[in-house]
């Protein structure tokens, strides 16, 4: 059961200061009155307008509330009591409306054994674990970016896809072991891409190169 949305989470979300963001944002099971439900809260700056459509109703879309104005929307669906596959359809800052996945209804693409053995620094083929790696999760073809950062507060992915800004797509922690995760649906490869790094120390943020990329953009440029 997910814990009661705070004000502070979504301050923190906006912030992009939130170290454990899939405890916030994408599908939870919620208690209301007696009963479950299930919420589902997203956050995407620049959007005006905002649905969950489940994939078993495609042609049903459930209107999220705006709960702040730089992005941040949820609604609870009170009729269902266990988490469902969905896609969001939005309306951009320009009008258009879109269909897109949620990378926060994603499960982690790493397995527990690969985290075991990465964490106790015994894992012989890292190359194929962490970094950007083309994939499909739950038959959706997208990106699944790892890496490892065990000082960070929080770690994002940025790109052109995302206009550079670590507010949208930070991710997944995996505690006890510094390795941090999120699948990106809909990306493909050539996509330029670094991870930003905030410090737990409170440093600036930093724009890192992914040291396992397959390929870099010609010097001096690094993504």
């Amino acid at each position: 059961m997910s814990p009661i949305l705070f004000p502070e989470d979504i301050k923190a979300i906006v912030r992009g200061d939130h170290g454990d963001p899939f405890a916030v944002l994408g599908p939870h099971q919620v208690g209301v009155g007696t009963g479950t439900a299930v919420a589902v809260r997203v956050f995407l700056p620049g959007v005006r307008q905002a649905s969950v459509v489940p994939v078993d109703l495609p042609d049903d879309g459930e209107p999220m509330e705006l709960l702040h104005t730089d992005g941040f929307f949820e609604t609870v669906f009170l009729g269902r009591r266990h988490l469902f596959a969905y896609r969001l359809r939005v309306v951009d800052g320009q009008g258009q409306t879109l269909e897109v996945e949620d990378p926060y209804r994603f499960p982690p693409a790493l397995s527990e054994y690969d985290l075991y053995l990465m964490g106790e620094g015994t894992h012989l083929r890292n190359y194929e674990k962490l970094g950007a790696h083309a994939m499909k999760l739950e038959g959706v073809a997208g990106v699944n970016f790892s890496v490892w950062a065990p000082n960070a507060k929080r770690v994002s992915v940025v790109g052109d896809f995302n206009h550079w800004d670590g507010r949208c797509h930070p991710m997944r922690n995996h505690p006890g072991n510094g390795i941090w995760e999120i699948f990106i649906p809909g990306l493909r490869e050539g996509a330029l891409y670094k991870f930003e790094v905030k410090a737990r120390s409170g440093e600036e943020i930093a724009l890192k190169a992914d040291p396992y990329a397959c390929a870099f953009e010609s010097a001096p440029r690094t993504a």
